[in-house]
């Protein structure tokens, strides 16, 4: 079984090679974010005793698909309305690509349209 740290990794380094992402600290989580709004949610560096590892993304196509996976739920505070789910790094996951082309669905999803296009060139 992969590591879950190496998926987080891959996941936050493809976020990262997106047009015009970044990557910020608020509530001392990692997130990942175009244009000031996250689309990639990915906690904390570390398991603690009230959070375990997980990863949000907001899918309007995947969502019926991620929710498939074991202890995926849709994410908190509202998110979970528009679209946003939370899936566990520790349970049995999707190839990575598909983690991956989740990650990409949020970008769009997120992105402004000059990004996307960058994204498409």
């Amino acid at each position: 079984m992969t590591d879950w740290h190496d998926v987080r990794e891959e996941l936050r380094a493809f976020a990262l090679s997106l047009p015009e992402t970044h990557e910020d600290f608020p509530w001392g989580e990692t997130v990942i974010k175009v244009n000031k709004k996250v689309f990639l949610f990915l906690g904390l560096d570390e398991p603690t005793e009230k959070w375990s590892p997980t990863f949000g993304v907001k899918l309007p196509a995947s969502h019926g698909h991620a929710l498939t996976v074991e202890g995926a739920a849709p994410s908190g505070y509202g998110l979970g309305k528009a679209g946003w789910v939370t899936v566990p790094f520790m349970g049995e996951l999707p190839e990575t690509e598909v983690l991956i082309d989740w990650v990409e669905e949020s970008y769009r999803t997120i992105a402004p349209k000059r990004a996307i296009k960058l994204l498409d060139s």
